[in-house]
């Protein structure tokens, strides 16, 4: 990923945030002639070695997986974003852009298919996104327990190194940040939202920094 001194992280902190609150993300492998994607949602423990560590499953049909043993990976994550209209800035000439945040997360996958690691893995994701009182697998008969997990695959990626750009006009005059973020709160709708609270606070971080050189 390009990431010029402006917009690159690098506090492991709000890389590992981003990830664990958009953790439905990009799983890329192979080399030029045969790179393929498949997009899932992510268990991120951070706890596991120094960048945490991914875990996923994918379809045992999908062809992805059968070539992702100990093969070298590429996790890709998207926080906020939006349209920047140069209209926006204070100062000109400008033209249009866009700002985001983003992660890369780079390891090498062991894949599981014994099923024990695979109810594992299911019951942790599933109890993220159902919470507490949600569905379980042993809801299910057990029989269609077992059918389940004879149709995936699971993927563990220790994470090797996280690499995160927040594009939030950090190169920008003061003046223009503020015109973005009264016109995307003008915009309205929640990504707008995000994105300027998201710019809001980079500003407000990056101020508390030049105060204390």
């Amino acid at each position: 990923m390009y990431v010029p001194a402006h917009f690159a992280v690098r506090d492991a902190a709000p890389l590992q945030a981003l990830i664990a609150e958009n953790a439905f993300g990009l799983l890329v492998s192979g080399g030029m002639e045969d790179m393929v994607a498949s997009h899932v949602p992510f268990l991120y423990e951070p706890g596991h070695g120094p960048h945490g560590r991914l875990v996923c499953h994918l379809a045992a049909a999908n062809g992805q997986a059968a070539a992702l043993d100990g093969r070298p990976v590429l996790c890709i994550f998207q926080g906020v974003h939006g349209y920047v209209s140069p209209n926006w800035y204070a100062k000109k000439p400008a033209v249009p852009t866009w700002n985001y945040a983003a992660v890369h997360a780079y390891g090498r996958a062991t894949v599981t298919r014994d099923p024990a690691r695979l109810r594992d893995i299911v019951e942790r994701l599933t109890a993220v996104y159902e919470g507490a009182d949600g569905w379980k697998l042993s809801d299910e008969p057990e029989s269609f327990a077992a059918g389940l997990l004879r149709g995936i695959v699971g993927v563990e990626i220790p994470v090797e190194r996280l690499e995160g750009k927040f594009k939030l006009s950090q190169n920008r005059p003061a003046a223009d940040v503020t015109g973005v973020i009264a016109n995307l709160r003008r915009l309205g709708g929640d990504a707008n939202i995000a994105l300027a609270e998201a710019m809001q606070q980079a500003a407000e971080d990056a101020a508390a920094r030049r105060s204390q050189d």
